[in-house]
């Protein structure tokens, strides 16, 4: 894609927005999207952090009392039993530092696809442990649009640091 889309140049200058106004609402809504995503991380993680996740075994409890509310034969159970209890520090510190990176990364559009991806894996993660409920779906699609579209070259540190560093896949 090497349209002005791509380009911060061309994307913010008043000529090409008065063009295309629908282009335009579109990746405002994005950009808004993308900051509001990253607020909602930012918060998760801090609040993990404010709750000692990383150095108490209260996600172990979590787990414990939401074995209880899923059927016994579900793949939820089996998957907390097999890996996220016995696993529980090290699940903390992945969700709590993922969390906290996919907030980084979205806020300041830096490693933004690669934050998505985190922020993916997290949710993913989530919806297997018997977390899933169709509050999930928006954050999936919100997701696989920030993988879709180089939104840290619209308006991030991706598109500096891509120019820098142009053969790094980080910044694309």
């Amino acid at each position: 894609m090497t349209d002005a889309l791509t380009t911060a140049a061309g994307l913010w200058q008043l000529q090409w927005i008065r063009g295309h106004l629908l282009r335009t609402f579109g990746v405002v809504l994005h950009l808004l999207l993308r900051t509001l995503f990253g607020v909602f991380w930012l918060a998760a993680g801090v609040n993990k952090i404010r709750k000692d996740w990383l150095t108490t075994d209260i996600l172990n409890e979590i787990f414990l009392d939401r074995l209880t509310e899923l059927p016994p034969d579900s793949f939820a159970v089996m998957y907390l039993q097999l890996f996220a209890i016995p696993l529980y520090k090290l699940v903390a510190w992945v969700v709590t530092v993922g969390e906290l990176y996919a907030a980084i990364g979205l806020l300041l559009g830096l490693t933004t696809r690669w934050a998505a991806g985190v922020s993916l894996f997290i949710l993913v993660n989530l919806a297997i442990g018997g977390y899933y409920d169709a509050s999930l779906i928006p954050f999936f699609i919100l997701n696989i649009l920030f993988l879709s579209k180089r939104s840290g070259q619209w308006l991030g540190l991706d598109r500096w640091l891509a120019r820098r560093f142009p053969g790094s896949r980080w910044f694309r």
